[in-house]
Formats: structure tokens, sequence, C-alpha cells
């Protein structure tokens, strides 16, 4: 690569990376706190809490990637139109080379970075990070439950201790249940303790208050209960594993005998068809950025700012492309239309990059400008040609 197009591939990068950065971190954050209750309701620490956040951020990056690139592209190109660079490279009689091959080798490299991101990495930190809430939940009284304040374990079930002693152990153990519609249940017991499993809680010396809706209500007591949590763990920490969280060779080649598969395959091969186009983006945004930006236009001229006509079109697309793999994944016939828009779109602009030249000047437009600029020359009425 030559000098000049070490500097334009340089520029692009840097200025690329200042549009993903701050777009990926308000994306991430807002992600981020969309799981604060893993914390608020599981009792996790804030190094899970972390964790859990480094796991979300790679699924952010192929979606904002494509975006960065055109704005790079776009803001680099009309910058060096404005310090008058491009004018001069053209006046050089530099090839269109010199200002299409540094663009296309950046968009490349951000291109293979996506196909990783999205089909290698971001995969095996989706499944790790439902395995990790799948984790905080399976155990989840001994975790979440504090003392001396009610949690709400799931719609209908409250409980709350005095105390948490040793271990598994748990002093002051109040817990209502009033999941059953017909009944309510309230158990009161001065001890109690969860099973390693954290299927089983064990209560000692309480008693059970029942009432049911038709105003009936018994009382009690018992030496030692068993209150069965074992749906209630096995639910929320069994891990379902969507189209979204698998990688490229299951896509393709799926277990019949998977359950989510069997409900909706059409949605597996909507993801499998769109893990194949979507890595394109950033080519695809680049070459229209180039095309909007990409030639030397006067000061003079009037026109919209090539950044925002950039990020409107990438923009476009990328809603387009999102819409067409919705509709793929229920009718078959959308499946060669997810493909064919990015194809369009590369072939119409690389058209539109080396077939096609700005609008030159006509001889007869050049011949009107030498009569004006000689018509300048003339003397001016009541000037003479010499001195007085």
């Amino acid at each position: 690569m030559k000098l000049l197009q070490r500097y334009i591939a340089g520029r692009i990068v840097i200025m690329a990376l200042s549009s993903i950065i701050p777009i990926l971190a308000v994306i991430w954050i807002i992600q981020v706190l969309g799981r604060v209750n893993l914390v608020t309701d599981t009792g996790q620490s804030i190094g899970s809490f972390l964790k859990l956040a480094a796991l979300m951020l790679p699924t952010v990056v192929p979606l904002v990637l494509p975006f960065g690139i055109a704005l790079g592209v776009a803001q680099v190109l009309t910058t060096m139109n404005d310090d008058s660079e491009m004018p001069i490279i053209e006046a050089a009689g530099a090839p269109r080379s010199i200002v299409v091959m540094p663009v296309l080798f950046v968009a490349l490299i951000a291109s293979a970075l996506s196909f990783a991101f999205d089909n290698g990495v971001e995969p095996i930190v989706r499944a790790q990070a439902k395995q990790m809430i799948a984790d905080a939940y399976a155990d989840l009284l001994s975790s979440v439950i504090e003392e001396k304040e009610f949690r709400r374990i799931e719609n209908g079930l409250y409980v709350q201790i005095s105390s948490r002693a040793q271990g598994r152990q748990l002093n002051g153990l109040f817990l209502a249940d009033y999941r059953n519609p017909d009944e309510q249940l309230i158990y009161y017991a001065k001890e109690g303790a969860i099973d390693p499993s954290g299927s089983i809680l064990i209560m000692k010396n309480g008693q059970i208050n029942r009432r049911t809706n038709d105003g009936n209500v018994s009382v009690i007591r018992f030496a030692s209960y068993a209150f069965d949590l074992s749906s209630l763990t096995e639910a929320r920490s069994k891990t379902t594993l969507t189209e979204i969280d698998r990688d490229l060779p299951f896509l393709w080649n799926p277990d019949p005998e998977d359950p989510y598969y069997k409900d909706a395959p059409g949605k597996f091969q909507a993801e499998l068809h769109r893990r194949l186009t979507e890595w394109s983006f950033p080519l695809v945004y680049a070459l229209v950025a180039l095309v909007i930006a990409g030639d030397a236009r006067s000061h003079r001229e009037k026109r919209v700012n090539p950044v925002a006509i950039a990020f409107g079109i990438a923009f476009l697309l990328r809603w387009l492309s999102f819409y067409i793999s919705n509709q793929s994944s229920g009718d078959p016939a959308m499946i060669p239309v997810v493909y064919a828009v990015p194809i369009a779109v590369s072939a119409l602009c690389i058209i539109m990059i080396f077939m096609t030249r700005r609008l030159r000047k006509s001889p007869f437009q050049r011949l009107i400008f030498q009569i004006a600029g000689a018509a300048k020359a003339l003397p001016r009425p009541g000037q003479n040609g010499g001195g007085a």
C-alpha cells in the first residue's frame, strides 16, 4: 500500500473507532442495565455482575461495527474534500484506486471481524451468559434470602428470615405461598435449612396457617416439614438455547431432536442465512459511503452533509435486512432476498465508483468561461490604456 493509501486508511480507522466506541458504550450500558435484576433478585456479587456485563459486550460489536465503518469513511473523505486534499489528488492525475483501495482494505478487515464475532465469539458468550444466569437461580433460596427482608421468589411466593446461621441454616423463617388461587398458606418456623441440591427447604418447630376461599382457617403444628422447591429451581436453572445462541455448524446441521428446533425450525434457517450475509455489511456500507463522499467537489456546490446521507442509507439498509430476515423465518421464498440486498447494493456501488464519472464542463461551457474572462480584461469605460 502506498504512503497516501496508508494515510487514508489510518484516518479511516481512527475515525471509525471514534464513532464505534461511544455508540458501543451506549448500547452496551442499556443492555447491561436490563440485567441489574441478576444482582437484586439473586444476591450475586458485583464481580458476577461485571462478568455478565463483559460477556454481553461481544454481542453488541457486530451490530455497531458496520455503522462505524460507514461514518468513518464518509467523515474522512468529506474532511479531505473540505481541506482540498481530494481536489489535489484528482488534479494530480492519481488513479481512482488511491482512494478506493484503503477504504476496501479497512472494510474487508471489519467484515472479517464481524464474521468472527457473529459466528465464533457471540454464540459462545451468549451460552455462557445464560448458563451463568441459570446457575445464579439454581440455588436461589440459599443465595437470595437476606436477613429481615421480604423477598419474592416467584409470583405468589414470598420468604423472609430473621437471621442466617452457619452454612445453610436459617433462623426465624416466614414463607407465604399464594400460588394456589383456592387457598393461601403461611408457614412459620423457628429454624430451617436448605439441602445441598437446593431443591428442598426443611423447616423445624413451626406451624402452617391455611385459609381457603370460603373462609375456613386451619392451623397445623409440625416438628419438621419439607417444602418442595424442585419445580421452582429446575425451571429457573434450566438453560434453553435458542437459534441466536447456536454456533454456525449447529445452524447448518441442526439436531432434529432439539426441542426448540422442533417448535420453530424456520427461525434456525433464518438465523443461518442472517449469519451468512450480515458479516458483509461493513463492506457494503463502506461502498455506499465511498459513492457518496468519494469524489472531489467544489466548495461552491451546495449539498447535504455526506455523513448524514451515508448514515441514513446505512440505517435504511439495516432495517431492510432485519425485516427480510424476520420474514424469511416464516416464508422460505424470502431467503434469496436476504442475499440479494447486499449483493445488489454492492454491485450498484461498484458500478457507480468505477464506471461513472462526474460530469465535466463541455467545450461550449469552456468557451463561455473564456469569453467571460476576456471580457473582464477589457478596459472599462472612462479608463485609459496608459498613464495621463
